[in-house]
């Protein structure tokens, strides 16, 4: 089923997952567990994220093919295009296509230097607009998008960066999912300014557990999130205390998430880092 139907037809609160491909095989043994794990709290779908310019494309294709094996799960490959020709797109397309698959996150990626995608001479991808105008003329997958309550790193304002959203929602895609946020203020007012700009897809929040303070700082930076001052102290307080850190982390997304749906927000999506036990925690405490 393709996800916009299943947003539509969800009235009540509900999640979905986002993992990432296993790098060697104790780590595709972790997802495993994770996954299964998951899957009993019925997700709205399991996306299956993958590097730029084709650098794990093999990888992320296994790993889909784990969600696979859980026949009840709507799975979402990621596909990104920076420095990636349009034969080796449609190449993917073809394979997902085959395997049933209906959802594609189209994402440009974060340009790379090299040519494991095919380098950059020959290809049809700039932007994450051009990838899903390709992929809505392929004409047969629903289409989700990223979107920034920040701004995109590389915007010089957010009236630019809402302008290019909406690119992206007039070339097709068919909902989006934000960037990580840790203050739900950003999230609000990204959604007033997008509705005010036409942008009338849906707009699921993605959450990333607060569980390691110099992994969280590490993401930020890459993706221009803010840290709130009390988060950054709250789990600085246990630096040395990973354990400690993790419970308090907990806490902290556990109360993001209920402001949220306090606030009329069903559905969630989640950066699970492949962490079944953090996620069970956050998930009996929301659901």
């Amino acid at each position: 089923m393709k996800i916009p139907e299943i947003l539509k037809r969800s009235s009540a609160k509900a999640v979905a997952f986002e993992f990432f491909p296993p790098r060697n095989e104790q780590t595709e043994g972790a997802l495993r567990r994770t996954v299964s794990a998951l899957a009993s709290y019925n997700p709205l779908y399991a996306s299956m994220t993958c590097g730029a310019g084709g650098t794990d494309y093999s990888r992320t294709n296994d790993a889909v093919d784990i969600l696979l094996e859980h026949k009840q799960l709507v799975v979402m490959p990621h596909i990104t295009c920076i420095s990636v020709r349009s034969r080796t797109i449609k190449t993917i397309l073809d394979a997902y296509k085959k395997l049933g698959i209906e959802n594609i996150m189209a994402l440009r990626g974060d340009i790379v230097s090299g040519p494991p995608g095919g380098g950059s001479q020959g290809c049809n991808f700039s932007f994450a607009r051009d990838l899903v105008a390709f992929i809505k003329a392929y004409d047969h997958f629903a289409i989700g998008v990223a979107v920034y309550p920040e701004g995109h790193i590389e915007a010089d304002s957010l009236q630019e960066d809402l302008d290019y959203a909406k690119e992206k929602i007039d070339a097709g895609a068919d909902f989006a999912v934000t960037q990580m946020f840790f203050d739900n203020s950003y999230y609000y007012d990204f959604l007033k300014r997008a509705r005010k700009r036409g942008i009338n897809v849906p707009i699921m929040p993605g959450i990333l557990p607060l569980t390691n303070i110099a992994k969280v700082r590490e993401f930020a930076s890459i993706c221009k999130a803010t840290i709130p001052r009390h988060i950054d102290k709250a789990l600085s307080r246990f630096a040395g205390q990973p354990q400690e850190m993790e419970k308090v982390g907990i806490e902290l997304t556990i109360r993001q998430c209920q402001d949220l749906t306090a606030n009329g927000v069903k559905h969630l999506h989640f950066f699970t880092l492949n962490k079944a036990s953090v996620m069970k925690e956050i998930l009996d405490a929301i659901i």
